[in-house]
């Protein structure tokens, strides 16, 4: 019997299959502890930062796609260490928490898009890990918020910089401050999700846009995404230094020869990374 590939290698708590699209690779990641809602188990998170490695060197990769085993997306990090260290200092407890935001976060640094499918329940750092991805599906009837000071708690996981960023300040404010509940329905209204569909119909969704970003050009599709993360560019002047940059060197290309002689044949075109 030969040798497993990494993919096929136990992930504890978390699953991931690959799919072919356009010729290239589409990661399906499921956080998979469903008889805790995927909440992130220490054993998930160690998970997590070995699978974001993988993925990170795979060449072939064109968008990786993560949701939960129903019925919930995630309940959010397992507080339950924090009753078991009462008398834990700040500075360890700092410390810990560090470490936790940076393993999930870590899916910000996949060269790639990144698509959360919200097919359930997505709850304080369960629903910041959804705002750490490019792109939103949620299902019309998952409950969505970061629900932190109703607990006594500082929000986390970089949520007054993600939710901010996504759906602006005033929609922030609303929600961390009142730690409000909103379904994935009212959640496109807010500008959190790009479409709520039915709890079944999620994954389907987040996998078609998948697939349309694995069929377009890889280095274009790359350059944009770093040109978008972080909150995009500070001035105009900045875009358009980056982007006569990283148009020039599209340009440079093969694949935007092909994209030019597809568009001119109305087929479509086979891009190849180079």
């Amino acid at each position: 019997m030969s040798a497993l590939t990494w993919w096929e290698t136990p992930f504890e708590d978390l699953s991931v299959a690959l799919r072919e699209a356009s010729g290239r690779r589409v990661a399906v990641v499921t956080l998979d502890l469903p008889e805790r809602r995927n909440s992130m188990s220490e054993a998930m998170t160690r998970s997590w930062v070995r699978l974001m490695g993988r993925l990170g060197e795979d060449e072939d990769l064109a968008a990786v796609v993560v949701t939960g085993a129903p019925p919930a997306f995630c309940a959010g990090g397992d507080l339950s260490w924090i009753v078991a260290e009462p008398d834990a200092s700040v500075p360890r407890l700092r410390e810990r928490m560090l470490a936790f935001y940076r393993s999930w976060l870590s899916v910000r640094d996949l060269p790639v898009p990144t698509i959360a499918a919200v097919n359930g329940a997505a709850i304080g750092a369960g629903f910041a890990l959804a705002l750490a991805c490019d792109i939103r599906y949620a299902a019309q009837d998952a409950r969505l918020g970061v629900p932190f000071t109703s607990l006594g708690l500082h929000p986390g996981m970089a949520t007054t910089w993600s939710l901010p960023d996504v759906a602006g300040m005033a929609v922030a404010r609303d929600l961390l401050l009142t730690g409000r509940v909103v379904t994935g329905a009212e959640a496109v209204g807010l500008g959190l999700v790009s479409g709520a569909l039915a709890a079944e119909a999620v994954l389907d969704e987040a996998l078609a846009a998948a697939d349309r970003v694995a069929a377009a050009a890889p280095v274009a599709t790359r350059l944009t995404l770093q040109a978008l993360r972080g909150g995009g560019h500070d001035t105009v002047e900045t875009a358009l230094q980056w982007e006569a940059l990283a148009q020039a060197t599209t340009l440079s290309t093969e694949d935007v020869h092909e994209g030019i002689a597809a568009a001119a044949a109305r087929r479509r075109p086979e891009f190849r990374g180079r």
